[in-house]
């Protein structure tokens, strides 16, 4: 997840220095990889405390480190779509990663 988050900002800092909508524009769909490895530490981890409940105050832990991580993806998102913002002067906002991709108001 810190990889993949990380690499994201990289390319999403890079797009705004750069005023690269289109690359800004792709970025969030990646977004969703991260929430799915989220949820997958999520279970694994509710997985684990129910197995062994001693390990709860451990688990607490890393899920808090995984929810952090997962919030980083998101605010890249809004990196990308300030970007937009600030090339097109349209403030856009993700609406539906599977149909509608921006939609602006």
């Amino acid at each position: 997840m810190a990889q993949k988050g990380a690499d994201m900002l990289h390319r999403a800092l890079t797009a705004f220095v750069e005023e690269d909508i289109q690359t800004a524009q792709k970025i969030p769909a990646e977004d969703d990889e991260v929430d799915a490895l989220f949820n997958q530490v999520y279970r694994e981890l509710m997985t684990l405390v129910i197995a062994d409940p001693t390990s709860i105050e451990r688990a607490n832990w890393l899920l808090w480190t995984a929810h952090n991580l997962e919030r980083f993806a998101d605010r890249v998102t809004n990196i990308c779509e300030r970007t937009v913002f600030v090339v097109t002067g349209k403030l856009a906002e993700i609406s539906d990663t599977d149909s509608e991709f921006w939609k602006t108001s």
